[in-house]
């Protein structure tokens, strides 16, 4: 389906490789469609491009069908949660399970956790889509600790209700996107506690609640509410702090260009240095940096090419190769990774 780049819509994907008329690769076949693609096009000078038909594209193009309403019915069943909590101050356990344990299976078959984070994103995240992301990313991350399957579930539901106890704060402050008081960010750093308490009143389960209660605790102290250093941190909640940190950076603010992925990655990477436990974040780091290996980016210089080694010295600084070319960013540190495309 060819068609003009004006005509291009959110989610569209690439049926080919996409080059300009000097001849440069701009996009690799596959590339979805979002708003830094169709500038990328026009500033490149493309007129036509190649699509896959609309009727037959996933719209999030790495998902299984099976995944994409599993995590559909995961973030509304989360909506339904959060709204229970909002009137009664608490919530049907056996609703949690029954929106988790589904997608859970089928992330268990999902193995591309970068294209999986990378379809997610999206400019101005909604709590329900944060919180079933931080659950799904808490669970990939217990696995890769080596956690049982019961305990990866059970850290899965603790980063799934972390935020929980943002339903006990007031609209007005819990959906601004603007600059808040100091007034509404004490307010706002309520929920912590605050899910702990709605938690207790709906399941017997210390260790959740402990998991909301804890989230923004770090581990030399400077965290919140109550200050605790790394001895006095749950495991649970460590990862899940790990997993709400990561997501958090990746979120873009509308209006606001998207953080590289490798920045977000590297930032992460330091806040393990004191502040964030180690071992998850070393988890984390690892497995998407890996992950990376083949995948398509785009240089800060506009060229496109593919990673195709990590580098010991600097595992943020990779070896890319675009054409015949070879780019080692550890050598060349005028160039870096703009974006990773799925």
């Amino acid at each position: 389906m060819r068609i003009h780049v004006t005509e291009l819509q959110h989610g569209d994907m690439l049926k080919d490789d996409t080059f300009s008329p000097a001849g440069l690769h701009v996009l690799p076949k596959g590339t979805v469609i979002k708003g830094e693609e169709t500038d990328l096009l026009d500033r490149h000078k493309v007129d036509y491009v190649e699509i896959e038909p609309r009727g037959t594209q996933t719209g999030i193009g790495v998902l299984s069908a099976a995944m994409q309403s599993h995590i559909e019915l995961a973030i509304r069943g989360y909506q339904s949660i959060f709204l229970e909590a909002l009137t009664s101050g608490k919530f049907d356990q056996e609703a949690v399970d029954l929106q988790l344990e589904p997608l859970l299976r089928t992330v268990d078959e999902h193995r591309d956790i970068v294209s999986l984070l990378l379809v997610l994103e999206r400019e101005d995240v909604s709590l329900y889509n944060h919180s079933m992301q931080v659950g799904m990313l808490s669970y990939y991350m217990a696995t890769w600790l080596g956690y049982s399957r019961e305990e990866c579930y059970a850290i899965s539901k603790a980063g799934y209700l972390h935020d929980i106890g943002k339903s006990k704060i007031s609209p007005t402050i819990r959906n601004r996107t603007d600059y808040l008081t100091e007034y509404d960010l004490q307010e706002l750093r309520k929920h912590a506690k605050l899910g702990y308490d709605v938690i207790k009143n709906s399941m017997d389960d210390e260790t959740t609640a402990l998991v909301a209660w804890q989230h923004h605790e770090r581990e030399d102290g400077s965290g919140y509410p109550q200050g605790l250093t790394k001895p006095d941190i749950h495991p649970y909640s460590q990862i899940v702090a790990v997993a709400d940190t990561y997501l958090r950076l990746s979120e873009s603010k509308k209006g606001e260009p998207k953080r590289p992925l490798l920045d977000i990655l590297r930032e992460v990477h330091e806040l393990g240095f004191g502040k964030l436990n180690e071992k998850p974040v070393q988890a984390l780091v690892q497995h998407l940096m890996s992950n990376l290996l083949g995948k398509s980016v785009r240089l800060s210089s506009g060229e496109t090419g593919t990673i195709i080694l990590n580098n010991p010295s600097d595992i943020f600084k990779p070896l890319v190769r675009v054409g015949d070319l070879f780019h080692d960013l550890s050598r060349e540190r005028n160039l870096s990774v703009e974006e990773v495309f799925i």
